[in-house]
């Protein structure tokens, strides 16, 4: 019996990839430093799914940036402005498209799919030419096997990369980038020829977008294109793979059908329905079915029994030689490796499997299916699956997982909506009576820079180096550095800079109850940006004030209004690993809670001015718009849930991020938010054209007027005319000025003459409007 990985974590189990790419950003290593790296670890990783005994290893899964990325490096696909000339793309273009450089933006950055992944979004227009420009596929592959190992490469499919699309820039809007279908498979035949020719025997093309709501023409592409490059594949064996939901009826049909394609990957564990349609729509004879029955979302270990069942299902419709095990998707969106985690609680441990353990996971399966269930794994004396049921039951039976008072408080908050009583527009003058600000009012989304005195600070508290009293005298200084240089640039409402804080979901999992963490737990966002979900394991409670005294101590510090900063019940669900045994409505209203207790204690403290971050609200969206509505549903109610107690002059801010929001713009409206910051400049301010097209917003707003994922710093007269633009189309006086994003990823030296434009620019505006009076 075959096992397959879709795909596995690229950063390193120390992050090494993420300090090697910084390095060489910063100029102090070369690209033969940089790539050294990245070749060990590709090494490594090859060697340890080697070593497990998989059979399907990828290949071309390992990215400086992203998957996305390096296919419009390898279709040529580079927008104008990065002057490229033809020939191998090198660092210098592809880093410029994803973080842009000194003369030039970078490209649009979104999520992938509904992950905290993030991807860069091919500009494309009916005149982009396609060439061959990066050979990376075929250069890893023949890497693989120069240490003797075969590999399958994988490659975005083109009907995928075309969809995750956009126009470029002077491309009529109505342009559909699927219209250059036939334009691009020239390039992808050329791929397979030279992955043909290299020896590879396999290729796995992923079109995850087929588990969207796809239209027929969209359907009728993928039949198009695998149509027209079925004499290319032939003598490869070629398999499609999907992932992250189910995978509808039409396009199971669409799929099943292609031409030259020998198997067909699905997601069986968010895609359960997609298990009833082969039963019942049938599967075609003499195909590979690749089974994800082992999560690539989560943490959990696999409960093996109930897989080698549904294993044992699929083996009598497709035949046991045509089965193979897989991951239900790629492995990058989990942690790599549950060795590394040595102060982790054991109990908890042992309900755990990371990147590492899913591998042999899924390896295990497959010689389960072939007869050798219950082989001992690493040395133990105890059978995998014996120790595999032992810690299913542990986890369903112990007591940490369950606070009956937690489960009567969530179930009581039915029967309410939970809206402060007063409207938006009646709230938003008892709060400009009480704060005073200015038109075109300027603020920040949270973080400032984590300088590394301020990271080697929070590091030697933890392991008991400095004491409690050299730790807040030491972020006491932080926050009055912060503050000052606020004043000193005028800006009107500030923030404290959370010098206290590592990551803002694990920050306040900490202090909550139900959460675990990890020391190693780390899993790309993007580019070389890594996070550490929290692990929520139990029902969830704050025992105590989570940011009252920082809070109060920023405040105390200024006579200007001071953001109490907080991240939302949405968004600390959704950048965590969430427990798989209740609903993740039912986690997140236990969220709400927590959130809630401390608004209110932040009100009583004197903050008049409280941000509720919602950067992951979008991200959570499920991908079928069957499904989309229960799930904005909860999830605004969560958030409403959180101030629906505070006064009318208690202001309260939400800040989105990264996602298209044009969608779901109403339900932004629902949440009864008085401000909202949101990231605009780096999607070519997509969501004005909302209030373009007629949508009346009637609370504050920030469109954030620069991107701060990009080194680039813009000057006063770029952001006073994306202020301008946003003046176009909103009123005046709800218009705010601010980032798109918190600024902790930045250097000081980037941050300060950015944040100095900004406020130049609010007053020019200010300026000028009062002149047109």
């Amino acid at each position: 019996m075959a096992s397959h990985i879709v795909g596995y974590p690229r950063m390193g189990p120390k992050r090494e990839l993420k300090f090697a790419l910084e390095s060489f950003w910063d100029g102090k290593s070369s690209a033969d430093d940089l790539q050294k790296v990245a070749a060990e670890l590709r090494s490594s990783i090859w060697k340890q799914m080697a070593d497990a005994g998989i059979k399907y290893i990828p290949s071309n899964t390992f990215s400086y940036y992203d998957q996305v990325l390096d296919t419009t490096a390898m279709v040529g696909a580079v927008p104008e402005r990065y002057n490229y000339t033809g020939g191998e793309i090198g660092f210098d273009i592809y880093f410029s498209m994803a973080r842009g450089n000194a003369s030039v933006p970078a490209m649009e950055m979104t999520k992938w799919f509904d992950t905290n992944y993030h991807f860069i979004v091919p500009e494309l227009g009916p005149h982009t030419k396609f060439s061959y420009s990066s050979r990376k596929a075929v250069s890893e592959y023949k890497e693989a096997k120069a240490l003797g190992i075969e590999t399958v490469p994988i490659l975005i499919g083109p009907v995928t990369y075309l969809l995750l699309s956009k126009p470029s820039r002077g491309a009529e809007k109505s342009f559909s980038p699927l219209s250059l279908l036939e334009s691009i498979l020239p390039i992808y035949k050329e791929v397979i020829a030279e992955l043909k020719a290299a020896g590879a025997t396999w290729i796995q093309f992923d079109e995850p977008t087929l588990v969207m709501d796809l239209q027929s023409h969209q359907l009728e592409a993928f039949t198009k294109a695998y149509s027209e490059l079925e004499s290319s594949l032939d003598g490869l064996d070629v398999f499609i793979e999907t992932y992250f939901a189910d995978i509808p009826a039409e396009a199971y049909k669409t799929v099943t059908a292609l031409k030259g394609v020998r198997g067909f990957g699905f997601d069986l564990v968010r895609g359960t329905q997609t298990l009833d349609l082969i039963k019942t729509a049938g599967f075609p004879a003499g195909k590979y079915l690749f089974a994800g029955v082992v999560d690539g979302r989560n943490i959990w270990a696999n409960d093996l029994a109930s897989s080698l069942s549904i294993l044992v299902g699929l083996e009598a419709i497709v035949g046991k030689d045509k089965l193979v095990v897989s991951t239900s998707c790629s492995l990058m969106h989990t942690a790599v490796d549950l060795v590394n985690e040595t102060k982790l609680d054991s109990e908890i441990k042992s309900w755990l499997a990371f990147a590492a353990q899913k591998v042999v996971e899924v390896n295990a399966l497959a010689k389960a299916l072939a007869g050798e269930k219950d082989e001992t794994v690493y040395g133990t004396e105890v059978g995998f699956f014996s120790a595999n049921a032992a810690a299913q039951s542990s986890r369903k039976s112990s007591p940490r997982v369950t606070n009956e008072e937690v489960q009567r408080d969530a179930a009581a908050l039915k029967g309410s909506d939970h809206r402060r009583p007063t409207n938006v527009s009646a709230r938003l003058d008892a709060q400009q009576k009480k704060l005073n600000l200015p038109i075109l009012p300027t603020t920040t989304i949270g973080s400032f820079p984590q300088t590394m005195d301020l990271r080697r600070v929070r590091r030697e508290y933890k392991a008991n180096k400095i004491s409690e009293e050299e730790y807040v005298k030491a972020i006491k200084e932080e926050i009055s550095k912060v503050v000052k240089l606020q004043e000193e640039f005028d800006i009107d409402v500030l923030v404290h800079g959370e010098p206290e804080r590592n990551d803002m979901v694990e920050y306040f999992g900490e202090q909550l109850s139900g959460f675990a963490f990890t020391v190693n737990g780390w899993v790309q966002s993007y580019g070389s940006r890594c996070v550490k979900p929290p692990i929520i394991y139990g029902d969830v409670s704050r025992p105590k004030a989570m940011t009252v005294f920082w809070s109060k101590t920023a405040q105390s510090m200024t006579s200007r209004p001071m953001k109490g900063m907080l991240t939302g019940p949405v968004t600390i669900l959704n950048w965590s690993f969430v427990r798989n045994d209740q609903p993740r409505s039912e986690t997140c209203y236990q969220i709400a809670l927590a959130i809630k207790k401390e608004v209110e204690d932040l009100e009583a403290a004197g903050i008049q001015v409280i941000q509720i971050d919602e950067a992951a609200l979008r991200e959570g969206l499920p991908l079928r718009k069957s499904e989309q509505a229960f799930y904005l549903d909860w999830a605004v109610h969560s958030f409403r849930i959180t101030n629906c107690g505070v006064h009318d002059t208690t202001q309260i801010h939400t800040h989105m991020c990264y996602s298209n929001f044009n969608d779901i713009i109403h339900s932004i409206i629902d949440m009864d938010a008085d401000v909202i910051t949101i990231e605009n400049s780096r999607s070519d301010e997509k969501l004005l054209s909302v209030f373009r097209e007629g949508v009346k917003y009637g609370a504050g707003i920030g469109p954030g007027v620069y991107d701060i994922h990009s080194p680039r710093i813009p000057s006063t007269e770029e952001i006073a005319d994306r202020i301008n633009k946003m003046l176009a189309v909103l009123q005046t006086n709800i218009l705010w000025v601010n980032p798109d994003c918190g600024l902790k990823t930045r250097k000081y030296g980037e941050v300060k003459p950015a944040l100095s434009n900004m406020v130049a620019a609010a007053k020019l505006l200010r300026s000028q409007l009062a002149g047109a009076k």
